[in-house]
């Protein structure tokens, strides 16, 4: 059994007050969700603590230069004996915005808790 369905030329589709709805949530649900991540990131830099002063503060950081064949994990060991290596290359990949791949000559920021 097949069941044939027939539609008239120049029939009209009608979208009922449900469907308008429906279709209105679909349209608008990618931009609220972008909309919420976007104010999520904000708000928790600000929940954080990362709002913008109006005063100058320069930070000071102690720096190394990378010796040939000195790795992070090893300069990690040497500037914080005492903590976790894995902890200390993740801070310092952050602060100086590199991924792991370092040059020996190059110049690294040492986080300030870790210098002294």
């Amino acid at each position: 059994m097949t069941a044939i369905t027939t539609t008239t030329p120049g029939a009209r589709v009608r979208l009922t007050a449900r469907g308008r709805r429906a279709l209105a949530l679909l349209v608008a649900a990618p931009v609220l969700a972008a909309g919420a991540l976007a104010g999520a990131g904000v708000l928790g830099d600000v929940l954080a603590g990362a709002v913008a002063s109006s005063t100058a503060e320069t930070a000071q950081f102690e720096h190394i230069t990378v010796m040939p064949g000195q790795s992070l994990w090893q300069i990690a060991e040497a500037v914080a004996p005492e903590a976790d290596p894995r902890d200390v290359v993740a801070e310092i990949e952050l602060l100086n915005g590199i991924a792991g791949a370092i040059q020996p000559g190059e110049r690294l920021a040492i986080p300030a808790h870790y210098s002294g």
